[in-house]
């Protein structure tokens, strides 16, 4: 991708708000949900639609915005980061966006400080796998032509004959034993009982990083955590363009006219802690939805507590969804995310440590430097638990002795191999004791875990986009029949994208804006690596080598 100057982003937008009129300037924006989606979509409809910042109202049913891109805490407290997502260079929509937005220190754009940082620090794992408290470096893949040949045949297959089936539907149990199998439900949290409809579209959209899957090659990384790195630069600039963010505010319901040609929503019904009110659309405004939340009842245990499963949502986004969805197919059947925890749930883990000696043991160990080396799986564990030890410091203002780790494990439900419990059932002290038991440290265990602040974190919903689906599940971003509506997020419907990701969040936002604004543009086309003969070549040519 081609560089931008450093202070492009500083001064494109500068005086936007106040020097450039308004397409629509008499028409009210209401963006349902605070989360990327959201704030992307305010930005692109400020930056490329004109619309004055002050005509742009968020609704959030959280104290802040941000959604899953989030980082809080302290180094007394704890820090506490519920996940990340990793990002490439081909998010075209992503650092598209980001190109206008700053930095904090005014430096640069934020896309340009992403693509500086990952040349400064290159992911290289040199142990994405360890066994038995020993590192693999560029673990072989382990398929067999069977496998190969079934990976060949979802790559071509037509999605509608693949339905709502699972990935385990096209492979036999012992797809599910290989590295590669391991490597990949691990970097991007697929299980056996996912939609094969994700599966094969993650197979195409990553075609290119093929050849150093093993080694995390291509996987970039923020400077800090996302929400500081993402979340408040975009926060910082659509406040500066007058942007009006109403927190503690969840949208329970839309109301709709659906006496004319084309359907409109009419007023938004809201709830804070101090009373319910409906908030009026008229026939200029618009409103932008995002569907779903992949965090939602997300909880938080302790070092000596457990993370509860909770299954009640409190930010309002699936009751939200089914509500609106009640007998009109075209926006989606919630109930198919929305109400199989067991099959979505996991969790992760956020460890402070005011001590550098585990930090120490696992680069002697794995032969990367913090930031460097990714994330680190371990295969005999029976959560299938993976750590990574990102740059320090990972949030801003962290004091320069603390280190920050973060961790999850796929199968909350089974019994650990050294705490004899289920993740789910788990201290953060227990959690840190299963993963050291892992690394084979011992002598130093104790002194670890005195200093150490592990958080639990139980995520019901983390996956819930991954589940099996069929056409029309995941609405339109723009449904049929509606003039003023537009759903983002996760859990619209893109062509070619993978969910997941930041990229999936910030295109419907992009595809929203312009939608609702008849824009004549269109957002960057999803990258595709397959129709390039030497992107396939190599996509096969390095599974196969390391069969």
């Amino acid at each position: 991708m081609q560089k931008t100057d450093p202070l492009h982003a500083a001064t494109r937008h500068a005086d936007l708000a106040t020097d450039r009129l308004a397409d629509a300037a008499d028409g009210q924006f209401y963006l349902v949900g605070g989360g990327i989606a959201a704030m992307a979509a305010a930005a692109f409809l400020i930056r490329d639609g004109r619309v004055r910042g002050r005509n742009i109202t968020i609704l959030e049913a959280l104290d802040k915005p941000g959604g899953s891109l989030d980082g809080a805490g302290t180094a007394q407290s704890g820090y506490v980061v519920r996940g990340g997502r990793m990002l490439e260079s081909k998010y075209l929509c992503t650092y598209d966006l980001f190109s206008s937005i700053p930095t904090l220190d005014d430096s640069k754009s934020v896309t340009q400080e992403i693509f500086d940082w990952n040349e400064t620090i290159r992911t290289s794992s040199t142990s994405r796998l360890v066994r038995n408290g020993r590192r693999e470096a560029a673990p072989a893949y382990g398929l067999d032509e069977k496998h190969l040949l079934t990976l060949g045949r979802l790559s071509i297959e037509p999605e509608g004959m693949l339905a709502d089936s699972r990935i385990a539907d096209h492979f036999d149990a012992s797809f599910f034993e290989t590295n590669f199998w391991l490597m990949w439900c691990t970097t991007f949290a697929f299980q056996p009982w996912h939609s094969a409809v994700e599966f094969r579209r993650y197979l195409l959209r990553f075609a290119h990083m093929s050849a150093g899957f093993n080694q995390l090659h291509g996987i970039m990384r923020t400077v800090y955590n996302q929400y500081d790195s993402m979340v408040l630069p975009l926060r910082r600039w659509l406040d500066d363009h007058g942007v009006v963010f109403e927190a503690d505010t969840c949208v329970t319901d839309l109301l709709v006219d659906e006496t004319d040609t084309l359907n409109r929503v009419r007023g938004l019904v809201c709830e804070t802690a101090q009373r319910r009110f409906e908030l009026p659309v008229g026939p200029a405004d618009k409103v932008i939805v995002t569907l779903g939340s992949m965090t939602a009842a997300s909880s938080l245990g302790g070092m000596d507590r457990p993370a509860p499963l909770n299954t009640v949502d409190s930010t309002g986004a699936w009751r939200l969804w089914k509500n609106i969805a009640a007998g009109r197919p075209e926006f989606g059947h919630p109930s198919v995310f929305a109400d199989h925890t067991d099959a979505s749930k996991w969790l992760s883990f956020t460890v402070t440590l005011r001590d550098p000696t585990l930090f120490r043991l696992i680069r002697d160990l794995t032969g990367n430097v913090p930031g460097e080396g990714g994330l680190i799986t371990f295969p005999e564990s029976s959560w299938l638990a993976s750590i990574v030890l990102p740059h320090q410091p990972h949030f801003i203002g962290q004091p320069a002795d603390v280190q920050v780790l973060w961790g999850y494990g796929l199968r909350v439900d089974e019994p650990g191999d050294f705490v004899g419990k289920p993740m789910h059932a788990c201290t953060g002290r227990e959690i840190l004791t299963e993963m050291l038991g892992h690394l084979q440290i011992e002598a130093e265990a104790a002194r670890i875990l005195d200093h150490a602040n592990c958080i639990p974190c139980m995520m019901p919903f983390i996956t819930s986009q991954f589940l099996p689906r069929k056409h029309g599940d995941r609405p339109a971003v723009t449904p049929e029949g509606w003039r003023n509506l537009a759903f983002i997020g996760q859990f619209c419907e893109l062509p070619d994208d993978v969910v997941f990701t930041v990229e999936y969040s910030v295109r419907s936002a992009q595809n929203a804006a312009y939608a609702l604004l008849d824009l004549d543009r269109a957002a960057p086309a999803v990258y595709k690596g397959l129709h390039d003969p030497r992107v396939v070549h190599q996509a096969f040519s390095s599974l196969r080598d390391r069969t």
